[in-house]
């Protein structure tokens, strides 16, 4: 009975959470240039971010961080390549990484070329 309960908890806190993009493999990221600086993104062209908290291998925006910076999941079997590497977070799940720095999206970019997170909370574009 517990761990259903802690099934359909987790369920609905990844619910709360909103969509979260799943990269299946390197080839889905992007190098864009928006204001004239060659950044990287995700397949629809959102801007991705690396946190100043993380540690090489390390994802530690959770809990509310998450919500706001939604990991960018990497699809189930996805393969490193490179720069592009995965990093396990608590949870189990895998997100895709670039040089070892775990990325995210922002749920305050609406479209693709927004950098409305650069620098915010301790999150900076991937250049």
């Amino acid at each position: 009975m517990k761990l259903s309960k802690l099934l359909f908890g987790a369920a609905a806190l990844a619910l709360l959470a909103g969509p979260v993009f799943a990269a299946g493999e390197p080839s889905d990221l992007k190098v864009t240039t928006i204001n004239g600086k060659n950044v990287i993104t995700d397949a629809k062209g959102m801007t991705l971010y690396t946190y100043d908290k993380d540690k090489i291998g390390k994802s530690t925006c959770v809990g509310q961080c998450a919500v706001e910076w939604p990991p960018l999941t990497a699809a189930r079997g996805a393969k490193a390549s490179g720069a592009w590497t995965l990093v396990a977070r608590a949870d189990g799940s895998k997100v895709w990484a670039y040089k070892g720095h775990a990325l995210y999206t922002f749920k305050e970019d609406k479209k693709a070329g927004d950098v409305t997170g650069d620098g915010k909370d301790g999150f900076h574009v991937v250049k």
